[in-house]
């Protein structure tokens, strides 16, 4: 009795030892998937109606407007199920005319965008003298008495986008702190080619909001050059930019449901808003058609995971998150349900791989699928992965990815005027489309969830 007790418990060791790893298990099929994709041509000519015949897409414009309604006749033509655009209330910031001229010493036309959010100047501008720091440390040791009354340039050098995107963030607070009417930025980016850079701004309840505006590297380095010979630098800036009331929006989902499990969901996606410059190619038009078409050569191969893969594209990510978050509402109690996560929201250069968060089994889990993407050289799993969408997700337990390619350029591009399908080599974004789809497939077909 007691030998018969020891064989019993000896099956499932060897029935474990005897499963095969996720990249022997979906080799053929991953081959197809990669194959399918590398010849697909449809997922760049979606990409280039969206850019090209939608354009830019801020939130609480038409043209986001349109982009949802066309995505979801996109989708339900690509053959998703249970395509749906729930509502998302979205704020609604206009740009309006915008102009900076320096005034002194020269006259010189400033190439310039205003933040995201910012507030406008008065109707007739304001002229004052710039004050030029290099951080925020330096700010504050010129205090109040040097810095009220004046524009206040942040000449900060691009050292990743992480490190110096808090300018962009919160530098007109804590110019208006110290008494500073306005606020010019060093565009965050990499590209030296008179190309401003916008994105949000975080203005700080307890200080005065004061008008802020992105300029090209060239200006701000020239601004820097007078000051540092000893020259009054004086700027003269107008902006009309203002807030609406909050925008009707809707987040954009369509699946392929689960043929044992579908009541687990593994969700991919981006975000469909975009500054209201360029036309939103990298950031972020190509990470919802990537994800779209991902979905569609599942499809086409006639694959059907025991998961539902989902599909979404969310709103309002630039200026607000809205869409992120008003899906965490709507998943409600059913987030348990939920076994992943992926985001692409880094532009479509080569893809490299996945970040992956949290590590430990997850981590390890998605490195033996992530051999399945050698082939596409996107075969690298590193520990940290997500994205703004789905960090309210991720805040409640479900395992995040977010891919990541070798991102050459996506700084020299983003948020600017020149975001544009040209910007978008097809090949790369193919790739893009392979590894989404491997990613997804096998997240959404694997016997055990990721992470078990």
């Amino acid at each position: 009795m007691a030998l018969s007790r020891f064989s019993f418990l000896l099956v499932p060791v060897a029935l474990l030892a005897a499963a095969p790893p996720l990249s022997e298990t979906y080799k053929e099929v991953s081959t197809q998937i990669v194959s399918l994709a590398l010849a697909d041509r449809d997922g760049y000519a979606k990409l280039s109606y969206l850019c090209d015949r939608i354009g830019n897409r801020i939130s609480g414009s038409d043209s986001l407007n349109a982009a949802i309604a066309w995505a979801a006749a996109q989708m339900k033509h690509d053959g998703l199920e249970n395509v749906a655009t729930p509502a998302v209330k979205v704020p609604h910031w206009v740009r309006g005319r915008e102009d900076a001229e320096m005034v002194k010493p020269v006259r010189h036309q400033l190439t310039m965008l205003g933040l995201g959010g910012s507030v406008a100047t008065p109707p007739d501008g304001v002229t004052a003298e710039v004050v030029s720091v290099a951080n925020f440390d330096a700010l504050n040791a010129l205090g109040r008495e040097k810095v009220a009354g004046k524009i206040v340039l942040f000449n900060v050098p691009y050292e990743g986008y992480g490190k110096t995107v808090v300018y962009r963030g919160s530098g007109a607070s804590r110019a208006a702190r110290l008494g500073a009417i306005a606020m010019l930025i060093r565009s965050v980016g990499s590209l030296a080619m008179q190309t401003p850079h916008t994105g949000a701004l975080n203005y700080n309840e307890a200080d005065l909001k004061i008008p802020a505006a992105a300029i090209t590297f060239e200006d701000a380095t020239l601004i820097q050059r007078l000051t540092d010979a000893g020259e009054t630098v004086a700027v003269h800036l107008s902006m009309e930019a203002h807030m609406l009331p909050d925008a009707d929006s809707a987040n954009v989902m369509g699946e392929i449901p689960g043929r044992e499990k579908p009541e687990e969901i593994v969700v991919m996606g981006g975000h469909i808003d975009s500054w209201d410059v360029g036309a939103g190619a990298q950031d972020d038009g190509s990470g919802i058609m990537a994800a779209l078409e991902a979905a569609v050569v599942i499809k086409k191969l006639g694959l059907h995971p025991r998961r539902t893969l989902r599909v979404v594209f969310w709103t309002n990510e630039e200026n607000g998150g809205a869409g992120g978050r008003a899906y965490r509402d709507m998943v409600g109690g059913k987030i348990h349900d939920y076994v992943a996560s992926i985001e692409m929201d880094g532009g479509a250069e080569k893809p490299v791989g996945f970040g992956v968060s949290p590590g430990g089994a997850a981590l390890a889990r998605a490195k033996e699928i992530g051999r399945l993407l050698e082939p596409i050289g996107a075969d690298t799993i590193r520990e940290g992965g997500g994205g703004a969408d789905i960090a309210p997700l991720m805040h409640d337990g479900v395992p995040g990815l977010g891919l990541f390619t070798v991102g050459q350029h996506y700084f020299d591009w983003h948020h600017t005027r020149t975001d544009t399908v040209d910007k978008i080599n097809p090949q790369e974004f193919r790739q893009c489309v392979a590894a989404m789809a491997v990613m997804g497939y096998v997240l959404a077909d694997m016997p055990e969830r990721l992470g078990e």
